[in-house]
């Protein structure tokens, strides 16, 4: 009886082994999928964490503005308790790391993680997406879990089973609260969420100048059909249009980072407002590089869709106007419902209707209600202060202060 050669086999092991790292070097690898080009040796030959705080990035550079926005929150959590980034790409890292001070590693490896968590001085590890690479971390139990999020919005992405792997979620105002207790099952609302506010909506001071600046920021087309928000498709080139049409109106246009990576249409709206943009000089302007909150501080009005930008924005105090992106048939929640909507077909009155806000502003009760119910004290510091706070209580090992003990549901306009 003879045996097969195991050769075949291992030759074949090492072909993919080989494989894989050219296909690594070269930059060869689908979006999304990280490099697995990790310090690992680095990280276990230093022994554990001496870190108290983890922050965890399991996705790649396309979404590294997900974690670019809390990066100055977690500097000042920093100057208290020492603060690490892990990233699980190193392009990512590369990325990060042109942003910000805070020691940023990349782990490749699964088993990296026993040696740099365990016996390590890390209790609180935090997480700005529900990115499956999570779960890398989420299975050590000494570490306190907790979700930040990268926005605050009526999406339907933002009521997510997966909240429930955390130990708790930091949240915006009592807007998210009442958002997963009634969208979730089985998911105590009340006391896994603490309400911290949101440390970045902390609104540059704008002084009105002669020509009125009008903000387009579109959302991007979602990850699947029930969270297609965006109005790029629809609106997006009548909106451009109008507003470049009005000699007495500056307008801005802010792009989601993410627009036409799954539908090529949006790409091709992009492209056709930026055209427009083009042509209209001096009194149209394409804001990529710059940070969110400098675009805030030079707008009148915010035109935009259902998404964490609009609920941002609503610490300006300032007009707002929500798309209705029609025929779309997504839950578009409450704030839509408070504020100034438009339509696909009134697109091309974009202008007047923006000068019509910002001259009568029609729905500043409304607004400032809206404020309170999903942000909380937009005082300046208040939600840093908030957040330091229950972070300064799990390092401890105290319990956070969690949202109230009763709901209290925002009334909806008539």
């Amino acid at each position: 009886m003879t045996t097969s050669d195991p050769r075949p086999d291992s030759l074949r092991r090492r072909a993919r082994s080989v494989g894989g790292r050219v296909v690594q070097r070269l930059g060869l690898l689908p979006a999304g999928v990280p490099d697995a080009r990790g310090n690992d040796r680095e990280l276990v030959a230093a022994g554990p964490l001496a870190e108290h705080v983890v922050v965890y990035f399991g996705s790649t550079r396309e979404s590294v503005y997900q974690l670019a926005q809390w990066l100055p929150v977690l500097e000042q959590l920093h100057a208290r308790h020492p603060v690490v980034v892990v990233t699980a790409d190193s392009r990512a890292a590369a990325d990060v790391r042109a942003l910000t001070g805070l020691r940023v590693v990349t782990v490749s490896r699964y088993a990296t993680f026993d040696e740099m968590v365990t016996g390590g001085a890390a209790r609180l590890a935090l997480y700005v997406n529900h990115h499956v690479q999570n779960f890398s971390l989420l299975r050590f139990a000494d570490l306190t879990h907790v979700s930040l999020l990268h926005g605050d919005s009526d999406k339907v992405v933002s009521v997510s089973n997966q909240a429930k792997a955390y130990d708790f979620m930091f949240v915006a105002g009592r807007a998210a609260v009442d958002r997963l207790a009634s969208g979730l099952r089985r998911f105590d609302a009340e006391r896994r969420c603490v309400v911290v506010g949101r440390p970045q909506a902390a609104p540059l001071p704008r002084e009105r100048g002669e020509q009125l600046t009008v903000l387009y920021a579109p959302t991007w087309e979602g990850a699947q059909t029930s969270a297609a928000y965006s109005s790029l498709v629809t609106h997006g080139a009548a909106i451009a249009r109008s507003l470049v049409g009005d000699p007495d109106v500056r307008f801005v246009y802010r792009p989601h980072p993410l627009t036409g990576v799954r539908n090529p249409t949006y790409g091709e709206a992009d492209v056709a407002v930026r055209r427009i943009v083009a042509e209209a000089g001096t009194r149209g302007r394409v804001s990529g590089a710059g940070s969110l909150e400098a675009d805030f501080a030079e707008a009148d009005v915010l035109v935009c869709d259902v998404s964490a930008v609009a609920v941002d924005w609503l610490a300006t105090s300032r007009p707002l106007v929500l798309t209705d992106p029609s025929g779309s048939g997504v839950d578009r929640g409450l704030l839509v419902r408070e504020v100034r909507s438009l339509a696909a077909e009134r697109a091309i009155d974009a202008a007047v209707i923006a000068r019509d806000e910002v001259e009568r502003d029609p729905y500043a009760a409304e607004r400032k209600a809206m404020a309170e119910y999903y942000l909380g004290d937009t005082t300046p510091g208040a939600s840093l202060r908030r957040f330091l706070d229950a972070c300064e209580r799990i390092l401890a090992g105290q319990e956070p202060v969690v949202a109230a003990a009763e709901p209290r549901q925002a009334e909806a306009r008539d």
